[in-house]
């Protein structure tokens, strides 16, 4: 997600260059939806590069999208020839305090139908803590996951916008058994207001011992760099490197 000017393969060199492991390829520009054979060749490059998927980012909005023309079906066999593990999805198209009681529900239902679709082809999928959805605060994000209640819906993870530390720390609490990967990068506090990597070592601090203690595996995924410049991305890269060792 953090190069959409950059072809694939321009991608993948700088990802081996990090010294990272895997690649969120998205649906918007460099895996469009139902393009088999790009889906496909994507995969091979990403192989070819000893790097592997780390999930598909579709941009499908349960309860809207299918209406929009966008079949899940499409983005599910896509995520199935590029070899994703989990599908990241947005709930919806507004935040919980717009969503009335039956858009919400709508969305839900939605949610249920593609995790139930997804499961069949062994493939997860995420909803993301992102603002301007149903999972723009704590409480709204943990009640989806219990309201949806089926056991291929997870939910990226990452610090919403101007949340305290604490508020952070407590909504992570919340959804820990059922993360999928972590959105890494320290925006303060909008934004707009991208800042190093590095910067963040204090708030990730709290954040890491959480992380370390869920079940399963997962990725940690650098999302947007500093003026989307590759130089800054290597900086953030060897930062995640050193924490994660």
């Amino acid at each position: 997600m953090t190069f959409r000017k950059l072809s694939p393969a321009e991608i993948l060199a700088l990802v081996k260059k990090a010294g990272l492991k895997g690649i969120e390829w998205g649906g918007d520009i460099h895996v469009p939806h139902g393009d088999l054979a790009r889906a496909r060749e994507v995969r091979e490059l990403t192989l070819e590069h000893g790097l592997t998927t780390a999930a598909y980012g579709s941009y499908y909005r349960a309860g809207q999208s299918e209406g929009n023309g966008l079949a899940f079906e499409r983005v599910l066999e896509t995520a199935i020839e590029l070899g994703a593990p989990t599908i990241r999805v947005w709930p919806g198209a507004a935040g919980s305090d717009v969503t009335d009681e039956e858009g919400r529900w709508k969305i839900i239902h939605d949610l249920r139908r593609i995790a139930a679709m997804a499961a069949k082809a062994g493939v997860s999928v995420s909803t993301e803590f992102h603002g301007g959805t149903l999972t723009d605060t704590n409480e709204s994000a943990a009640q989806l996951l219990v309201e949806v209640d089926h056991p291929n819906l997870l939910t990226c993870w990452q610090p919403h916008n101007g949340e305290a530390t604490d508020e952070c720390v407590a909504g992570l609490r919340e959804v820990q058994s059922r993360v999928s990967n972590i959105h890494v990068f320290h925006w303060w506090p909008t934004p707009a207001d991208k800042h190093p990597l590095a910067d963040g070592a204090e708030r990730w601090g709290r954040f890491w011992p959480l992380i370390q203690d869920m079940p399963g595996d997962r990725y940690a995924l650098l999302e947007f760099v500093q003026g989307d410049e590759p130089e800054a991305f290597l900086r953030d890269a060897a930062t995640l490197r050193e924490w994660l060792a």
